[in-house]
């Protein structure tokens, strides 16, 4: 008997029952139908986790001050990095392609007749926006003429120019912050909300030495921060390293002893919430995967009830040449066909259910742009994982309908 023939008489059969071969195949449904859901949603979790990292700059390592420390407590952070670090980073260690300083500061910034208060200030050098991975709109960007004359120019960031000069062009504007008046040399390109949903376009940049002199009235050459970038995510960890002995070499610092500063790589950090995601998909697919053992214990009791009903059937194909291989063929194409009908059903479902759910967290986190993601492989795996459950769990109905001896077949009432 050939494949077609028996899927021809395998459908025709669970169309008799339509009823039963659905609520057959509902255990099968709910399985890959969560199976798919799972795996939707921790790819999407992945790729959010990511984009928002990169979002942050290309491979980008922050170079924090130590902190002071008496009798084991903390009591603050210690001015030891400089700018001159970060040009020392970014001139002498490889694996670096740009740093840059950073200074923050707050206040209140008036543009025209409009107050704001942007979430930051922030004072950088000229490769501030080669770290960060982050275009410009529209006008230039701060030069090494602006951090070292200290001037009062600034880029702001697609927020402010729409809070500040709704409508018109802030190229040129002058803004005031903290009384002071800074000229608009740039606008950058829009950004986003990052992973916690802060708007990274709510922002001002001016050179790092005019926040310093001007807005804190300093004339300190310590810094809050180093953005560094790495040329490479493979090469993320050795940049850590050879800042690291750079830094420890321009502080004097003496091998065994504690540095004044430490290093934080977003790089690690993103592939360790990456393997946290990846591992809570797996474990939550593997928790709802037993749900299709469950379907499949419900193939297999419905089909040990259909051999029981058609036994006379069963007789009968054998009387008129039916071969025991051709009966087993035929139950076990049933119990297959189920499990894949079931399956194509559940990916459907899954499909829906994962764009459900992230309709339904871009509506609750707006800012979030939560992908809608489904994942080819693992459906196709689903699907075939279905069907493996149809062989396994259909072989012993149909087996034991091939063994059934024809005469007492043709008996059975």
């Amino acid at each position: 008997m050939e494949i077609f023939d028996l899927l021809v008489i395998s459908l025709r059969q669970l169309a008799k029952n339509k009823l039963r071969s659905g609520l057959t195949v509902l255990g099968v449904v709910i399985g890959i139908a969560a199976v798919t859901t799972m795996v939707s949603i921790g790819q999407a979790t992945g790729d959010l986790v990511r984009t928002q990292f990169q979002s942050l700059g290309a491979n980008v390592l922050i170079v924090f001050p130590g902190r002071v420390q008496k009798a084991g407590v903390s009591e603050g952070k210690r001015a030891s990095l400089t700018a001159a670090d970060a040009a020392a980073v970014a001139s002498d260690c490889p694996s670096v392609r740009a740093a840059s300083p950073l200074v923050g500061t707050q206040g209140q910034v008036i543009g025209g007749n409009v107050n704001w208060k942007p979430n930051e200030l922030l004072g950088v050098g000229p490769d501030y926006l080669a770290v960060r991975n982050w275009p410009m709109a529209s006008g230039a960007f701060l030069s090494e003429r602006d951090v070292l004359g200290a001037t009062k120019n600034c880029v702001i960031g697609h927020t402010i120019a729409q809070k500040l000069f709704p409508g018109a062009d802030p190229m040129g504007q002058q803004i005031r912050i903290r009384n002071i008046p800074f000229t608009i040399t740039g606008v950058l390109a829009k950004k986003g909300a990052n992973m916690v949903g802060q708007d990274q376009d709510d922002i001002i940049l001016m050179p790092w030495t005019t926040v310093r002199k001007r807005l804190q009235g300093s004339n300190f050459a310590n810094v809050d921060v180093i953005l560094v970038s790495a040329r490479s995510e493979d090469s993320s960890a050795k940049a850590e390293q050879e800042m690291s002995l750079l830094l420890n070499e321009r502080h004097k610092i003496s091998p065994g002893e504690r540095s004044d500063f430490h290093v934080e790589n977003t790089a690690e950090i993103a592939k360790v919430l990456n393997v946290i995601t990846s591992t809570m998909t797996a474990m939550l697919s593997a928790i709802a995967a037993i749900s299709l053992v469950v379907g499949g214990v419900g193939i297999m009791n419905i089909m040990l009830v259909s051999v029981t009903e058609r036994t006379r059937e069963i007789g009968l194909r054998m009387a008129l040449g039916a071969r025991p291989r051709d009966i087993l063929w035929q139950f076990l194409v049933e119990a297959v066909v189920l499990s894949c009908v079931g399956g194509a059903i559940g990916i459907a479902m899954g499909i829906s259910a994962s764009y459900a759910i992230t309709a339904g967290l871009n509506a609750m986190l707006p800012d979030a742009h939560w992908p809608f993601v489904v994942s080819v492989p693992a459906a196709i795996i689903a699907l075939v994982f279905a069907g493996c459950v149809g062989v396994f769990f259909g072989f012993y109905p149909a087996r034991r309908a091939s063994r059934l001896d024809p005469i007492e077949a043709l008996r059975y009432d």
